[in-house]
């Protein structure tokens, strides 16, 4: 069980366009991966949502959001697109990525493939909090998730 203070684990992927993706290549800036069930449902859209509207705090406090679920990438694109989400969305198919990071649903059979968690990665590649999950700090508040996000860093949306 991944807890606060841990190294963040290390994978690599692709985005929504195929774009290859590891995250070690984001050593020296703050990573915010956060986990979500499923594209266009309710509670996975507004906490998308969230992140888009606060979005440029987020990104002006230096921080890189990712989102990534079990999805096809082409679902991804479309949630993209529909949503005007200003970040890349993590392909996760065979939920590999999920258990490293003990997100991994106990509904994936029916589509749910992670659980809502959101892990805050420092500049060494160190967990600095995991929000929602077994170990977070508080349950995801989905509608300001943002602001939760910015909180654990001692800042303010703008």
């Amino acid at each position: 069980m991944l807890k606060k203070g841990d190294k963040a684990p290390d994978f690599t992927t692709v985005d929504e366009s195929g774009n290859p993706f590891k995250l070690s290549d984001y050593l020296g800036q703050k990573v915010v991966l956060y986990f979500f069930p499923r594209d266009f449902t309710p509670g996975c859209t507004t906490q998308a949502c969230s992140l888009r509207d606060g979005f440029e705090s987020i990104d002006t406090a230096g921080m890189k959001v990712f989102g990534i679920s079990g999805g096809a990438a082409e679902l991804h694109v479309k949630f993209i697109k529909r949503y005007n989400l200003p970040f890349h969305i993590l392909v996760d198919s065979d939920l590999k990525i999920a258990e490293l990071y003990d997100s991994r649903s106990k509904l994936s059979t029916l589509g749910f493939g992670t659980k809502r968690v959101t892990y805050l990665i420092n500049e060494e590649g160190v967990i600095e909090e995991i929000i929602g999950g077994n170990m977070g700090v508080e349950k995801i508040d989905v509608g300001n998730h943002a602001e939760q996000i910015m909180r654990v860093w001692n800042l303010k949306l703008s």
